[in-house]
């Protein structure tokens, strides 16, 4: 089967917007990440080689380094997204009739929720590491293309909590409660400071136009 990112542009929205349950929500918020680094891989290609920039060409360099690298594992995620739920939704579709049934279906639906909680938070610390770039390039990035950093910086923090819903309400249907409670508050040591991060670098980049 043909992997979601060979996919053209208009085949994804068209499944998004379909009644399929894949894609969904959580491949939304990695495409979204994915986006961001993107775009500050964008403002690198467009400042490394100015003659203006020369000073911080080996600081864009590093930049571009990490943005696709990043870009490469939000890129990934978008298909893990989509196996987990498919996994998840066969577990639930595994037979009840005796009680060895349910048992067995029981186990493989936990450990799916497990994975599905897992999934979308490491989506979310990737999503969380885009909002950092995005600053370096807004902070050194060709202000000609400046705007684009905003636009990483909104596109990750979208992603950011987007992602954090689907962990939200995966881990809800945990049984094994620490386990649980241990991701969520991993999850919020991820988020805190995060809505204040991206509208300050947000206004840097608005300041600059």
């Amino acid at each position: 089967m043909t992997e979601i990112k060979d996919q053209s542009i208009q085949q994804y929205l068209d499944q998004l917007a379909s009644k399929a349950p894949t894609p969904g929500g959580g491949s939304a918020a990695a495409f979204l990440g994915a986006q961001a680094a993107a775009l500050t891989s964008m403002v690198c290609n467009l400042t490394i080689g100015k003659p203006k920039y020369a000073a911080v060409e080996a600081e864009m360099q590093t930049l571009l380094s990490k943005s696709e690298s990043l870009r490469t594992t939000l890129t990934d995620m978008i298909q893990a997204d989509i196996d987990i739920f498919n996994q998840l939704m066969a577990a639930y579709g595994l037979a009840k009739q005796t009680e060895q049934e349910k048992t067995a279906r029981s186990q493989q639906i936990q450990i799916a929720l497990r994975e599905a909680t897992l999934v979308p938070l490491a989506c979310a610390k990737a999503c969380a590491e885009a909002i950092e770039l995005s600053r370096q390039a807004a902070d050194k990035g060709n202000l000609n293309v400046i705007s684009d950093a905003g636009v990483a910086v909104m596109s990750a923090y979208a992603g950011l909590k987007s992602a954090a819903l689907n962990v939200y309400i995966n881990a809800a249907s945990l049984k094994d409660r620490p386990f649980a409670e241990e991701k969520l508050t991993e999850l919020e040591r991820v988020l805190k400071g995060t809505d204040i991060e991206a509208e300050e670098i947000y206004q840097r980049v608005k300041n600059k136009l």
